[in-house]
């Protein structure tokens, strides 16, 4: 008899045994720091991912300003033409009226030159140089007006010598 109520004995020890180690491995991971370290991780890893996000943002939106500095030469066009022409002050008439009438005296005197197999210079052109042509005074400024109408001419004269 002594055999069955040690067995009996034994296996009431083993599982209150086997109970005490569950139970605090159980109640006490709550209170161990690692235990709580996965909400706090949790919490540095959307912290670091929303950093990381600004991060990209600010890179592109620096890439993109990059990007339109780089396509319209440089300048701020305050027109909001992209246009690839400089913008030097003035009023909006004094620049487009400049702009037209050197383009298209620039093409005018560029087909003539490809037309008589002469070589590729706008600068020797009269009208170039005088860079006067439609020029009204209540345009204003006289030498801006002459800056736009050469920069005009120059894309216009390389279009009617290309043949565009």
């Amino acid at each position: 008899m002594k055999s069955k109520t040690q067995s009996l004995m034994t296996r009431t020890l083993m599982l209150a045994l086997g109970l005490l180690l569950l139970l605090p491995v159980g109640a006490s991971a709550q209170q161990w720091p690692w235990g709580q370290s996965n909400d706090r991780n949790d919490d540095r890893y959307e912290r670091r991912q929303d950093r990381n996000e600004r991060r990209r943002d600010r890179r592109e939106r620096r890439r993109d300003r990059r990007d339109d500095r780089r396509r319209d030469g440089g300048y701020n066009d305050n027109y909001g033409n992209n246009d690839n022409y400089g913008n030097y002050g003035g009023s909006y008439q004094l620049r487009q009226t400049a702009l037209n009438a050197g383009y298209n005296e620039g093409s005018k005197e560029g087909r003539k030159d490809r037309d008589r197999n002469d070589r590729f210079d706008y600068r020797d052109e009269d009208s170039y140089r005088s860079a006067s042509k439609d020029y009204n005074s209540r345009y204003g400024d006289r030498e801006l007006y002459r800056r736009y109408f050469r920069e005009g001419f120059a894309t216009g004269y390389e279009d009617g010598y290309r043949g565009y």
